[in-house]
């Protein structure tokens, strides 16, 4: 199994005939998908998301996938092809199309309707290209087969993509439910008449490899949500993401089967269900939706909101109901529903807002105390069942961290692919089809680019650094007029500190510190401000480890008397 390298350098030539795969997000994190494939001259590119940030990288809206590597070829992107709907998939395409505009965008109905509402907020039209499964389109020398599979969104797809060096399959985000709510589930059928065909190389779904057996279906928890709407004493607030429209499908049905009137809540929210339900994906029994003004006449035993927010982010509209921070105001016999799951690293988040919601007398529903959600992803015994049936040559996991790619590797192995051709790459790793064998030939740079208001790769691992020290050890401005002729301070330093809890007296042992830096400098002759500056930092820095077992941020200023 050939595991990525530290020490790899950039990727040789791509041999004649050759396919390069280069994913630039989604290995090694859950988030920001991208992959780009490269050959006779020409890329294409599969999925371009956006990562979330933790709460470790303050000030950041959104992480970008690094487009360094292909920069300076953007005129040889054939097309961006969109697997389907999620912002971990089509959250980055804006931040793409901003650098070419005309890129060709190919996705399924839904996929485009929600990237074009998202477009239009950046005020681009995209050069939209419509499939649907079953489709084939060349796209330059890529011949793209278009596949249909189940997931958490509707008109998910895979792509089957031909080329002079043998073809690939990428499943995209997938799981083989049985009996999905929109009757579409995933076309084995294509997998196997593709495996017939010979797949060279086959990018699977990692991010439930570690789990075993086979996904619960999503018709399992209708169930527990109509319990839910049956026995609610008052309000029913549903929170779940914007774009999960067979979960929000059952909470609507399950709403009307007990005479609830639904409200949707937030922006993305209403702005996604608008689109699903113009497009036919969600069906509204007539009347059932109402505005909030309508709601707020209604007994509270008919009341139901949909609303954003299940992953505890901060500006949603459950996390700010949780804060007492919404006009919405939980309170008792109110039954809050979380119909989502708890994504790796969000969970403190989102048990913060659990106890919120509870301490206003809520009862709060969620996956941990009732079923409520299912995965959107295949788990371990779907994957197997997936390598059996397509017996590919190459296997390569994408989208998942670095465990869930090893547990995905594992699988493909023990159903028999040798593996010598099970390649586990990273962000940035480069993958060579060549001559029917993968192998890793290199890396390129595929760093987090952070979004930050408006501005795009603004903020760096540097800047963010200073941020934490600014959160956790404070910041201390160090003012010295320093007479130009004697190199010493003309009068006492001036201390302007932040989150110290000190008094007068807290600086007063740094003065004899600063003025011993002074004096050496002067003796060696120097008498640079920026020179003084750094000094001054270096010896107060020091002082302030001694004295307080702090590393705030020091800013110096040095001024001439």
């Amino acid at each position: 199994m050939s595991h990525p390298h530290p020490e790899l350098g950039p990727p040789p030539p791509l041999p004649e005939g050759g396919l390069r795969v280069t994913p630039l997000g989604g290995l090694g994190e859950i988030g920001r998908n991208m992959t780009v494939f490269e050959h006779g001259g020409k890329l294409l590119i599969v999925d371009c998301g956006v990562l979330f940030p933790e709460e470790t990288q303050p000030g950041v809206d959104v992480i970008l996938p690094d487009f360094t590597s292909i920069r300076d070829r953007l005129e040889d992107v054939v097309a961006v092809v969109l697997t389907h709907g999620h912002e971990d998939h089509i959250g980055g395409v804006p931040y793409l199309l901003r650098e070419r505009a005309d890129i060709p965008v190919v996705g399924s109905r839904l996929t485009l309707a929600f990237l074009e509402a998202k477009l239009k907020e950046h005020g681009i039209k995209p050069r939209a290209v419509r499939v649907k499964e079953g489709d084939r389109r060349g796209l330059g020398p890529f011949d793209c087969e278009f596949v249909a599979v189940n997931h958490s969104i509707p008109d998910s797809l895979a792509v089957a993509v031909r080329t002079g060096a043998g073809l690939v399959l990428h499943t995209g985000d997938f799981k083989m439910d049985q009996f999905p709510l929109d009757g579409r589930i995933t076309d084995l059928r294509a997998f196997a008449r593709l495996g017939e065909e010979g797949v060279d190389l086959f990018l699977t779904d990692s991010t439930n490899a570690e789990v075993p057996g086979f996904t619960t279906s999503e018709v399992d928890l209708s169930p527990a949500i109509e319990q839910v709407m049956r026995t609610a004493p008052r309000r029913v607030i549903v929170s779940s993401f914007a774009s999960h429209v067979h979960r929000i499908q059952q909470v609507l049905d399950a709403a009307h089967s007990y005479g609830r009137k639904v409200a949707f809540v937030g922006r993305s929210m209403v702005r996604n269900m608008g689109i699903a339900r113009e497009l036919g994906y969600l069906k509204v029994p007539s009347g059932l939706v109402v505005g909030m003004k309508d709601v707020e006449k209604l007994p509270d035993h008919q009341v139901t909101l949909v609303c954003t927010g299940s992953q505890g982010e901060p500006m949603a509209a459950l996390s700010r109901m949780a804060n007492r921070d919404h006009m919405i105001r939980i309170g008792k016999g109110d039954t809050v529903l979380m119909a989502s799951s708890l994504i790796p690293g969000n969970e403190s988040a989102i048990y913060r807002v659990i106890n919120g919601l509870t301490r206003w007398g809520a009862n709060v529903v969620h996956k941990g105390n009732a079923k409520v959600h299912v995965s959107g992803h295949a788990s371990a015994g779907e994957l197997v069942y997936c390598y059996n049936i397509v017996k590919p040559r190459n296997v390569m996991p994408v989208h998942g961290e670095f465990k869930h790619l090893k547990a995905n590797a594992d699988l493909a192995v023990r159903t028999g692919v040798d593996p010598d051709r099970v390649v586990i790459a990273e962000d940035g790793v480069v993958v060579d089809l060549v001559d029917g064998r993968a192998a890793i030939t290199g890396k390129v740079p595929a760093g987090n680019v952070y979004v930050d208001g408006m501005e795009v790769g603004g903020a760096t691992e540097a800047s963010l650094k200073d941020r934490l020290t600014l959160a956790a050890e404070g910041v201390v401005t160090v003012i010295a007029i320093v007479d130009a002729d004697t190199g010493a301070l003309a009068e006492a330093p001036d201390f302007l500190a932040r989150g110290f809890v000190h008094d007068e007296a807290t600086f007063a042992s740094a003065v004899p510190v600063i003025e011993k830096t002074l004096a050496s400098a002067a003796e060696e002759g120097v008498g640079d401000a920026h020179q003084l500056e750094q000094l001054i930092t270096r010896a107060v820095a020091s002082w302030a480890f001694r004295t307080y077992r702090r590393k705030p941020l020091i800013i110096p200023v040095v001024i001439d008397a």
